[in-house]
């Protein structure tokens, strides 16, 4: 991107001309553009009270060289290679997996993820954990719009009702007993987080409590058989999904808490989870996040399998599952504009109530909710609103059972999938593979070791130009997802220009980016077979 296009770009914003933007059509007049979700103005507020931290305290390096409004005087689209590195590696995570004795019989060998803001705040979330009473991993990101509260309570609550969904009976009986008698509980899961994640300490007890009453539930169901994967991942995100909105309904005596209730609920979020356990391979996915699995083929080419499939007025199969819950009179008014109801881009969602509860209930709750219009939160009922529910959070889960060809998993939010094909980004993970493989040194060392020894090897390594080479492989994609040029190379002027563009023209461009990578251990997924 030439000075001259950072010039028009900041121009066309300021004089609010309609910008090409992506294959589409957007203007400054539009708040969201079309990927966003809502077109209503549900303005983002901070989720805490004032003397508490924010949510904008999430990743400071990259706001460090951020425009925050296209009407600034001063405006530079440049930034150093050390500064764009700065602003694309503040959301780093990455993991190894290793058992207790050094060796990792796991099939997942390590993940690696990263995170890129549009939004101020971001509006995307990640998670990953392992699972403690019971066996395998998880991974999830999610998607959120008209603000990051769903996205937040979602993140920290989805893995959760999970784990629970897969216990047995006896589990569930020991843990609802250590409740009882007051004593420690046992831990569910081992969490993966980067030192920014957010969470939301003040309401923690409250959901920890709706947790408890899913548990009981599940102990009354007087069953031992208990869930497939696939019904678990099911059942949680319905009965999450059913809480988010029960919570916003129940009289709340603490402000704080009424006030997150209200902002999770009409809010919204996506939700793609993928479940890893030995080389059982569970993806559940509501909305339009993305799972795409990388393989090496024998002939030692690179195929993509996609296990999810997007959920929206692109996909026939959800036009035709709204058709057949909704009267045939509804049919020319379901999707307009290729939006639900002419408003929401994804047809599956957590939270979003005003697509889900009748026209009374929102009115209701909105009514009670003194502090509904300072959050910014306001009625609202798009034309054609008769029979409701119009969106749904039941994920479609896909089951895969890993092979030794299977190298890699990759989860993003849409941000990522809007600017590269899933087959362009197995192509950038299997290239940087290979090339962080070749161009990896050889540290043969010479006794004894000096200190000027180890200089010289570090000299060497900077040479083969080792430094250059992002080491975290959602790094690489989100350089790529915002830099590339017409060639499919990392534009330098262009990369420093996407990350300085002011908070109100950001989203004309790009959304939020999540990417997390789970690469697979295939000696431990070649030795299942060998011993079954």
């Amino acid at each position: 991107m030439s000075r001259t296009v950072s010039s028009w770009i900041l121009s066309s914003a300021r004089n609010s001309i309609v910008l090409q933007g992506k294959g589409r059509l957007y203007s400054r007049c539009i708040p969201y553009r079309n990927k966003i979700k809502w077109k209503l103005v549900f303005c983002r507020t901070h989720l805490f009270p004032t003397g508490s931290w924010s949510l904008d305290n999430t990743f400071p390096l990259r706001r460090a060289f951020r425009h925050t409004s296209t009407e600034e005087e001063q405006l530079s689209f440049q930034l150093s290679p050390s500064q764009i590195n700065d602003v694309l590696r503040a959301g780093e995570l990455s993991h190894k997996i290793l058992d207790l004795d050094g060796k990792n019989t796991n099939s997942v060998l390590r993940f690696e993820s990263n995170q890129l803001a549009s939004n101020t705040p971001i509006e995307d979330r990640r998670s990953a954990a392992t699972c403690l009473q019971t066996k395998g991993m998880m991974f999830g990101v999610f998607d959120g719009h008209a603000g990051a509260a769903c996205a937040q309570a979602v993140s920290e609550r989805l893995l959760h009702y999970i784990a629970v969904s897969l216990m047995s009976r006896q589990t569930l009986e020991e843990i609802e007993l250590a409740v009882e008698c007051m004593k420690p509980v046992l831990p569910i899961l081992q969490w993966h987080k980067h030192p920014n994640d957010v969470e939301y300490r003040e309401i923690t007890s409250q959901y920890f409590e709706n947790l408890r009453v899913y548990w009981q539930h599940l102990l009354d169901l007087d069953t031992d058989t208990g869930f497939s994967l696939e019904e678990a991942m099911i059942c949680a995100f319905n009965r999450l999904d059913s809480d988010i909105s029960l919570e916003v309904q129940a009289p709340q005596e603490n402000e704080l808490m009424r006030n997150i209730a209200l902002q999770v609920a009409f809010s919204g979020a996506t939700a793609c989870v993928a479940h890893i356990d030995g080389v059982h391979l569970h993806v559940a996915n509501a909305g339009d996040c993305r799972a795409v699995l990388g393989v090496l083929e024998e002939d030692g080419t690179w195929s993509t399998l996609p296990l999810t499939r997007d959920h929206n007025a692109f996909d026939e199969s959800e036009i035709k599952r709204l058709k057949r819950e909704h009267p045939k009179s509804e049919e020319k008014t379901l999707f307009v504009n290729d939006r639900l109801l002419g408003i929401l881009m994804p047809s599956r969602a957590f939270g979003d109530v005003q697509l889900k509860w009748s026209k009374e209930l929102q009115h209701s709750v909105l009514e009670n909710s003194c502090d509904a219009e300072a959050l910014n939160i306001y009625q609202y009922v798009p034309p054609n609103y008769h029979t409701p529910p119009y969106l749904t959070a039941e994920p479609e889960v896909t089951y895969h059972k890993l092979r030794g060809k299977d190298k890699f998993l990759v989860i993003a939010s849409d941000g990522l999938w809007e600017m590269l094909s899933n087959e362009k980004v197995v192509k950038l993970v299997a290239g940087h593979l290979t090339e962080l493989n070749v161009r990896k040194p050889q540290l043969a060392f010479e006794k004894p070791i000096n200190l000027g020894y180890m200089h010289n090897l570090l000299l060497r390594r900077k040479n083969r130009g080792i430094g250059s080479l992002d080491q975290n492989i959602a790094t690489h994609l989100i350089r790529h997802a915002i830099g590339n040029n017409e060639y499919g190379e990392v534009d330098q002027e262009k990369l420093a220009a996407m990350l300085t563009l002011p908070e109100d023209l950001a989203r004309m461009y790009r959304d939020d980016i999540t990417v997390t990578v789970v690469y697979f251990n295939s000696e431990t997924i070649e030795n299942y077979y060998k011993n079954n």
